[in-house]
């Protein structure tokens, strides 16, 4: 029972942390979902939207989304997607596209 309530809260303060980023990821039709919370303290997202095919999904990733979660979420020790695009990926769009 602890156990579940110390990773809900972990989830929301992740919440909370994206939430001050999402406003930037969503002006470019983009957005990001939390997947999961291993017991390692890596958080797995989806890219949704835009970051979902964008070929800067990889800095906003690192520059952005994990930069804001480990500042507001000090235990977390990496964030991942599942779902980066790679910079040449004939189906990648730049935001604004």
């Amino acid at each position: 029972m602890e156990n579940i309530t110390a990773e809900k809260n972990l989830i929301e303060k992740v919440e909370m942390a994206l939430e001050g980023i999402r406003p930037y990821l969503e002006a470019d039709g983009g957005n990001v979902k939390i997947l999961e919370i291993t017991p390692e303290k890596v958080v797995r997202l989806e890219l949704l939207g835009a970051c979902g095919t964008c070929p800067m999904s990889t800095m906003t990733l690192k520059a952005g989304v994990e930069e804001s979660i480990k500042r507001a979420v000090p235990e977390v020790v990496a964030v991942e997607a599942i779902n980066i695009t790679s910079p040449d990926d004939p189906n990648a769009k730049l935001p604004g596209q």
